[in-house]
């Protein structure tokens, strides 16, 4: 006779959310308890709430904001999609296209932070791009620390031309994160070549950092966007 597998801390505190959700004491949409708020009601480490929170974007029931409270705007308005920033361009009326620059297995090139001397990276580099146009309205460049699972991107791509869909796939979600802006009074000519700009623009500058339920690295992006259209709003 098989003994059951006893559920993990993480796993009960999981379950014990994920019927809250299902029998809709939390509606669609609806802000989940704090970190803070989840260790002190089940009297665990915040390490323990994390891996709980993980376990309920693995199944799709939660969707982590990460670095909540800041958010970027387009034209003023929140620039918030599932489906991604060219969707949700789209939605704002303007005709977006998405090129892909490169993806590779490199040594880090960005001032990328917890990463040791010679460990490699995935680099996924974009520029999204007016379609009437062709001038580049965001250089988005991402780098995921290098593990086997990330190896198939090299030859197949993203899937449905989504980073955050193929690291999902992998198994890699993010639970918490920071994210630091800055304004560049002048950036690059290689940048503006990439970007098919005037070379000294300024540009508003993004770097994002996110991490799994255990502390680890998932992605740090870095990512200009020109100002005239984005920018950061803060909500408290």
């Amino acid at each position: 006779m098989n003994t059951p597998r006893l559920q993990s801390k993480p796993e009960a505190i999981a379950s014990t959310l994920e019927q809250e959700i299902l029998k809709g004491k939390m509606t669609d949409g609806e802000a989940l308890a704090s970190e803070s708020a989840l260790v002190k009601r089940f009297a665990v480490s915040r390490t323990t709430v994390r891996k709980s929170l993980g376990i309920l974007a693995e199944k799709g029931l939660i969707r982590t904001r990460v670095g909540i409270g800041s958010f970027v705007t387009f034209g003023d308005k929140l620039l918030d999609s599932p489906a991604g920033w060219s969707v949700a361009l789209s939605d704002r009326g303007m005709r977006i296209g998405t090129r892909v620059i490169r993806i590779a297995r490199i040594l880090p090139d960005l001032d990328m932070p917890d990463i040791a001397a010679g460990q490699f990276v995935l680099a996924v580099d974009r520029v999204r791009f007016r379609q009437d146009d062709g001038t580049g309205l965001t250089l988005e460049r991402s780098r995921v620390p290098w593990n086997d699972r990330v190896a198939d991107v090299l030859e197949n791509g993203l899937l449905d031309g989504s980073l955050s869909k193929t690291l999902a796939s992998c198994g890699l979600s993010a639970s918490s994160g920071k994210e630091w802006a800055n304004v560049l009074l002048s950036h690059g000519a290689g940048e503006a070549a990439l970007m098919g700009r005037t070379p000294g623009e300024p540009m508003l500058r993004l770097r994002r950092l996110t991490r799994n339920a255990e502390g680890g690295v998932v992605e740090f992006v870095e990512t200009l966007l020109d100002p005239r259209h984005f920018g950061m709003r803060m909500e408290f």
